[in-house]
């Protein structure tokens, strides 16, 4: 028996009828309006949150390169002494990243000093510490940058105890910096998100999921307004110290908070890595505030991929609207673009990098 033929709409391809999760929803906008997809900046920028961890024998002729393409001026590699905790290592990587940069890009590329916190808390480590700054200075180094591990469980006194942001054995190196002029640009905590319930109401929670060594409980180690409450404290009390606050100090989706702290602390400055998704969803709020506060903001990237700077560019400097940022789990909104007045650019890409950070070279940059 010859079996009958099925009806037309009994062949198609039966609907899914489960839902999509959240990771795979990724729709296509049918919104049609300008597009300004920027490779280059509109003026030669300062980056002063970059990482580079093989300065001393690395190529900058390749990395220069790559830093044109981009329109980028002067590149900071906070990293001068690496990742090492001994002494003698970091001060050859710091010496080793001067003398290539010299050699090479002398006028293209500057390093932070760091931290060494071996030790810490033994007798002698804190002049130690005061010493190797003045030393590490003296061999090239622009500015302290101090990584998130301060405060964190990760670094820990002779004794085992957390070091905390505040710690009264670090204020000689803090007044020391105001003393050499050379700026701090300080990590503390993480995004405030990391420590909320990884529930359904935290729009950080792809990001955790991701990245499950990002979660904290409500204590690990400290509550993030109390790492905080330290970092602030520095600020405080040490006046006459020029703070960089990294990734904004952790508020740049709480603009009216950050300027009530800009307010409190005239000695602190902010830079912009890693939280341009805040700042795209809230232009007109973060117009605002980039006016107000356009000589202590600076341009910063924090991890080295060319390709994501375009949406910095064109977050800062168009007007274009409902575009993504460039990792989902990182911000699943849509951004718009400030559309920044010229002025106030060339104070956020290089006049204010060049006004706080010591010996850059400033040729390469419109008055």
């Amino acid at each position: 028996m010859l079996a009958l033929a099925m009806p037309a709409f009994a062949q198609q391809s039966p609907v899914a009828t489960e839902p999509l999760g959240f990771e795979e929803y990724d729709p296509i906008s049918t919104l049609k309006v300008e597009e300004h997809l920027l490779k280059r900046a509109k003026f030669p920028f300062i980056d002063v949150h970059n990482h580079q961890y093989q300065m001393p024998t690395q190529d900058l002729n390749a990395l220069t390169a790559e830093m044109d393409s981009l329109n980028m001026g002067i590149m900071i590699n906070l990293s001068g002494r690496g990742w090492s905790q001994e002494w003698e290592e970091g001060t050859a990587t710091l010496k080793g990243s001067v003398e290539n940069i010299r050699r090479t890009q002398p006028k293209r590329i500057a390093v932070f000093t760091n931290l060494t916190f071996k030790n810490f808390g033994e007798k002698g480590w804190t002049e130690r510490a005061v010493k190797q700054l003045e030393d590490d200075v003296k061999s090239g180094a622009c500015g302290l940058k101090i990584y998130k591990s301060l405060g964190f469980a990760g670094i820990k006194d002779d004794k085992g105890n957390r070091v905390a942001v505040s710690d009264v054995r670090l204020q000689p190196v803090w007044k020391k910096c105001g003393e050499l002029g050379i700026p701090v640009l300080i990590h503390t905590a993480d995004v405030p998100s990391f420590w909320d319930p990884m529930d359904r109401y935290n729009e950080r929670w792809l990001e955790l999921k991701t990245h499950p060594g990002r979660r904290r409980g409500p204590n690990d180690p400290v509550p993030f307004d109390s790492l905080i409450a330290e970092q602030h404290h520095v600020f405080r009390t040490n006046p006459k110290t020029t703070f960089i606050n990294a990734h904004m100090g952790w508020y740049p989706n709480h603009l009216k908070k950050l300027d009530s702290l800009m307010i409190a602390f005239p000695n602190m400055y902010v830079e912009i890595g890693a939280v341009i998704a805040e700042l795209g969803r809230q232009p007109r709020t973060a117009r605002k505030f980039f006016e107000k506060y356009q000589d202590r903001i600076l341009f910063g990237k924090d991890s080295w991929v060319p390709a994501e700077y375009t949406t910095y560019f064109r977050v800062l400097e168009t007007e274009d609207e409902y575009f993504p940022y460039h990792k989902k789990y990182h911000a699943f909104w849509r951004m718009y673009g400030m559309g920044l007045p010229d002025e106030v650019l060339k104070k956020v890409y290089y006049k204010n990098a060049l006004r706080i950070i010591p010996g850059l070279d400033a040729s390469r940059f419109p008055r």
